[in-house]
């Protein structure tokens, strides 16, 4: 596996492979990687013929009062986690290289509607800072198609508006969520939890499980649902940041109409913020 600093190299690196012929896959992340990371290599890997993997911890995505100065960096691990999933490709840029005239005369890329509420209404400028430094980095590596992750699903579909409104000729992998054992979405953040915590936050998607039960069962007043699930996580030491149900095709507020749906959760449990969904296909209610 190849590692390069600067666009100037990224772009080498890429343009040779493509002069070969081959398919070009791209992983954007932020490094201290896990299980779900690779699942994303190996998914690319299936699709393409090179791989390509960014780590770079982007500012621009992170609130004032976020954790970024604390966000772990792992890069000799992550590297050779990369190299053993088979990533010809590894891109680690600083900020300065990424954001040559510094963040405040960055051009920003915006994508409204679907990057507002939820985490975009928790985390005010979060998505564009995400849609920036994707832009730019689907920029920088051209590719033929990118995998993300389906834990960050609003994500996931911002970025899959900006590629269809920008006519990005790009493929948008969408990867299930990677889980322990004990049914927790592997996050980089779940390192935040000491033992107790850790204990705990099971309890996020066994929640997300009964109410997408109560739905398939045929249960349609979402808002009392919503409202027992928020008493489930607070029963468990849980603080609620947003618990929704919405359309999965394109996060609007579901309806009795809606045929997919999707259960978008987020909660604090200590210092530590977790994310977790899960969509669930239903019918439409009977008239």
């Amino acid at each position: 596996m190849k590692v390069v600093k600067t666009v100037a190299d990224l772009r080498a690196a890429v343009t040779h492979a493509r002069s070969e012929g081959k398919r070009i896959g791209f992983v954007p992340t932020m490094g201290n990687l896990h299980a779900g990371h690779i699942a994303l290599v190996d998914t690319a890997g299936q699709h393409a013929d090179f791989v390509a993997a960014s780590i770079f911890v982007n500012p621009l995505q992170f609130g004032p009062n976020e954790d970024l100065a604390s966000y772990p960096r792992t890069l000799a691990a992550d590297q050779d986690k990369l190299a053993e999933a088979g990533c010809h490709l590894l891109f680690t840029p600083s900020v300065e290289e990424m954001y040559p005239n510094g963040q405040a005369l960055q051009t920003i890329v915006r994508v409204p509607g679907v990057s507002e509420g939820l985490c975009g209404g928790s985390r005010p400028g979060h998505f564009d800072g995400v849609s920036t430094v994707v832009n730019k980095l689907f920029n920088m590596v051209l590719p033929d198609l990118a995998v993300f992750g389906e834990k960050d699903f609003q994500q996931l579909a911002v970025i899959r508006t900006m590629v269809r409104d920008l006519n990005m000729p790009i493929q948008i992998i969408g990867e299930p969520i990677v889980r322990a054992h004990d049914g927790l979405a592997l996050s980089s953040r779940n390192g935040y939890l000491n033992a107790d915590e850790r204990a705990t936050a099971p309890v996020l998607h066994r929640t997300l499980s009964q109410l997408a039960d109560a739905i398939r069962r045929g249960e349609r007043d979402y808002s009392a649902l919503l409202d027992s699930g928020k008493q489930a996580l607070e029963a468990a030491g849980l603080r609620p940041d947003y618990l929704e149900i919405r359309n999965a095709l394109d996060l609007q507020p579901a309806t009795g109409e809606h045929r997919e749906l999707v259960i978008l959760a987020a909660a604090f449990l200590g210092k530590t913020r977790l994310i977790d969904n899960l969509v669930v296909q239903t019918s439409p209610a009977a008239s």
